[in-house]
C-alpha cells in the first residue's frame, strides 16, 4: 500500500507509543493494540481513515489517555471506521480491510465457498460488492484458478439483468471479485416474506432474468448454480443474475455422481443423469430457472430442500415434484404451462434456449397489456407471510421488524401484534432499508433491533438521515441498556428515535405517535 509520508509524519508526532509489530509466525495478523497510540497507528499504516481526520479523532477526544477500544469506538461514533473493522482491529488482524481499490465495510452475505461484503472504491466512493473466497479454499491451487477463470468469464458480461463483475484479483493469498453493488433482496427473501408473489410480477421478473441468461448464453457462458438465492431484485424493481458460472468452483457434485467436463452443482449434474444427457448446461439453466418460477408462483419449492448430497442427488426429487398446476391452481393456465415446461424432466420436451422461453412469457406480458391483467386473478394467499392481530383488535398498520435472533423475533412479534400491528420480519437490516426506497412502503414504520445486530443495526438506521430518498420514512432504533455505542451512534431527529429495551407499550405508541406522518 502507498502512505503518505507528510500524513504518516503528523499521525506519528501524535503518538508516545510505538507501532503494534507483527506477531512471530502469523504474517496476517498484528499484536493486539492496547492503547489509542497503537490503534493509531494501525489505522493509519491501514490506510482506514483520512489522515487529517485521525489525526482530529484522536486530538479532540484526549487519545493518549484512552485505551484502544475507547478510541476505536470514537472513531466508530464519528462514522470513521465501521464496527466490523473495528473487531478486526481490536483482533489484531491485519488482513482483509480491502482488495484491489475496494475497501471493506462489513459483511452482508456468506455462501459455502466465499463470504460476501459491502465496500467501497478508495477513490470514486462509489459502492461495491465484494466476494471472497474462504479461507478453505485459498490454499487450493485448482479452486483459486477456477474463481478466478470464472471471474475473468463474468467481467464479460455486461447487461442489464446481470451483476457486473468490475475486477478480479489476489490479495493476501485470498481470491476476490468485485462487483457491482444491487440495494434490494434475493428472490428467496422476498418469498420468505411476502409467500406467493402475484403472477403478473412472477411472469415480469423471469423474462428480466431470462434475457440475462439468453444474453450470456450466446455468448458461450452457462450459470450452472440457477437458483433463487442468485436472482437478486433491485429497489426499483430491476432482476439481477449473479454468480454466473461460479458453480465451476464447487466440485461436490463430480465427486457424488462422477466426473463430468465442467464443474457444477450436485443439482445440475443429478438432473442430467437421470435424463441420460452430459453436460447439458444450458437446458439445465432453463429447468432451475423454471423451478425458480415455481417458487415465486406457488411460495414453497418443487424440489425436495437438503443439505444432504444423497438426497438433492436422487432422481426422485425431480420426478415426485407436485405440479405446479396442483399446488397453486390460482395460477392462469399460460403462466403454468410455460413454467412447467421450463422444468420438463425430459430435456427434449423442454425449452431448447433462453429465447424460446423470452417469446413465451413474451405472448403472455402482451396478453396482459391488452387486457389490463383482468384474466389474472390475485392468488387467495400472495400476501406477505406475517403476524396479523387477533379478531377484535383493531389494526395500527404494519411494522417491518429488523431482528436476527429466532426468540426474539418471537417476543417483538407478541409485543406489536396485541398493540395490533402486522408485523413483517427480516434478519438483514440493509435490505429492510432497502425495501422502503421503493414505492408503496412496505410498512408504516421501520423498527430495527441492535441486540444482536450491533453496529449492523445502526448503519442501516442512519442511512435513512443521510439518503434523501429515505428522509420521510419513520424507523425506531431497539437498543439495549447495554448498548451505550449503540445510543450514541445512531442519528435521531423527527421521523428517527430509539426506544431502550424492553419496549414498553405507552412508549413506543408515543414515539410512534410523534414520527409517523399526520393523516388529514
Amino acid at each position: 500500500m502507498r502512505r503518505s509520508v507528510v500524513s504518516w509524519g503528523r499521525i506519528a508526532c501524535l503518538c508516545s507509543g510505538p507501532a503494534p509489530s507483527v506477531v512471530s509466525g502469523l504474517p496476517g495478523r498484528f499484536m493486539k493494540p492496547s492503547t489509542a497510540d497503537n490503534l493509531l497507528h494501525l489505522v493509519a499504516d491501514l490506510e482506514l481513515v483520512p489522515a487529517a481526520a485521525l489525526h482530529e479523532a484522536f486530538s479532540e477526544s484526549g487519545g493518549h489517555a484512552l485505551n484502544a477500544e475507547a478510541f476505536g469506538q470514537t472513531l466508530v461514533r464519528r462514522e470513521l471506521l465501521t464496527g466490523f473493522q473495528l473487531e478486526r482491529l481490536l483482533r489484531g488482524e491485519r488482513g482483509g480491510y480491502g482488495y484491489g481499490r475496494a475497501k471493506i465495510l462489513y459483511q452482508i452475505g456468506a455462501g459455502s465457498f466465499a463470504r460476501v461484503y459491502r465496500a467501497i472504491h478508495r477513490d470514486t466512493g462509489a459502492v461495491l460488492a465484494v466476494k471472497v473466497l474462504r479461507n478453505r479454499f485459498a490454499n487450493d491451487p485448482d479452486k483459486c484458478r477456477a474463481f478466478q477463470h470464472e471471474g475473468e468469464m463474468g467481467r464479460l458480461l455486461r447487461h442489464p439483468n446481470i451483476v457486473a463483475i468490475e475486477d478480479v484479483g489476489q490479495e493476501n493469498g485470498a481470491s476476490y471479485l468485485t462487483m457491482e453493488f444491487v440495494e434490494g433482496q434475493t428472490l428467496r427473501e422476498l418469498v420468505k416474506i411476502r409467500g406467493a408473489v402475484d403472477a403478473p410480477r412472477v411472469v415480469d421478473l423471469i423474462h428480466q432474468a431470462v434475457c440475462g441468461l439468453e444474453y450470456a448464453h450466446r455468448r458461450g457462458v452457462t450459470h450452472r448454480d440457477m437458483k433463487a438465492s442468485n436472482l437478486i431484485i433491485s429497489s426499483t424493481g430491476r432482476a439481477k443474475l449473479v454468480d454466473f458460472g461460479l458453480a465451476g468452483v464447487d466440485e461436490s457434485g463430480d465427486k457424488v455422481l462422477g466426473r463430468v467436463e465442467k464443474p457444477r452443482t450436485i443439482d445440475y449434474v443429478a438432473l442430467e443423469k437421470m435424463a441420460g444427457v452430459r453436460d447439458d448446461s444450458v437446458r439445465s439453466d432453463i429447468y432451475f430457472l423454471g423451478s425458480v418460477a415455481y417458487l415465486a408462483l406457488a411460495g414453497a419449492a418443487p424440489l425436495t430442500e437438503s443439505r444432504d448430497r444423497s438426497v438433492r442427488g436422487d432422481p426422485r426429487r425431480f420426478t415426485q415434484a407436485v405440479p405446479l398446476g396442483t399446488r397453486a391452481p390460482e395460477v392462469p393456465r399460460d403462466v403454468v404451462d410455460i413454467v412447467s415446461r421450463m422444468m420438463h424432466t425430459d430435456p427434449i420436451e423442454r425449452y431448447q434456449t433462453a429465447t424460446d422461453v423470452k417469446l413465451a412469457l413474451e405472448a403472455v406480458i402482451a396478453r396482459l397489456a391488452s387486457s389490463e391483467g383482468t384474466s389474472l386473478p390475485a392468488p387467495a394467499a400472495a400476501g406477505p407471510k406475517a403476524a396479523t392481530p387477533g379478531a377484535g383488535v383493531v389494526s395500527n398498520g404494519t411494522v417491518m421488524l429488523v431482528e436476527s435472533g429466532e426468540k426474539a423475533q418471537q417476543v417483538l412479534r407478541d409485543f406489536f401484534v396485541k398493540l395490533g400491528y402486522r408485523v413483517l420480519f427480516t434478519e438483514n437490516p440493509q435490505r429492510a432499508v432497502a425495501r422502503f426506497s421503493a414505492t408503496p412502503l412496505p410498512a408504516d414504520v421501520l423498527v430495527i433491533s441492535s441486540r444482536e445486530l450491533g453496529m449492523a443495526a445502526v448503519e442501516a438506521f442512519n442511512r435513512l438521515s443521510t439518503e434523501p430518498y429515505l428522509s420521510d420514512v419513520p424507523a425506531v432504533l431497539l437498543a439495549s441498556p447495554k448498548q451505550s455505542d449503540v445510543v450514541a451512534a445512531a442519528k435521531v431527529d423527527a421521523r428517527r428515535k430509539v426506544l431502550p429495551l424492553p419496549v414498553q407499550p405507552a412508549e413506543f405508541a408515543r414515539i410512534l405517535g410523534e414520527i409517523r406522518p399526520r393523516k388529514n
